[in-house]
């Protein structure tokens, strides 16, 4: 698994129960919700570099 980094985040509690119904609906939870989030806007700001996987059937044989 992935080393995660552990911080604390203050919300808006508007905010934070939007998130937590956001989650709720897309059955994660609060934490995992905000990086999905996170994730998307990093996309679209053109600011996030995905890690390039390797397939396994890649340059065997």
């Amino acid at each position: 698994m992935a080393e995660r980094k552990a911080f604390v985040v203050r919300l808006d509690p508007g905010v934070h129960r939007a998130m937590e119904l956001w989650a709720r609906d897309e059955l994660r939870s609060v934490n995992a919700q905000v990086e999905v989030a996170l994730r998307m806007a990093l996309r679209a700001a053109g600011r996030l570099v995905e890690p390039v996987v390797q397939d396994e059937g890649e340059g065997a044989g």
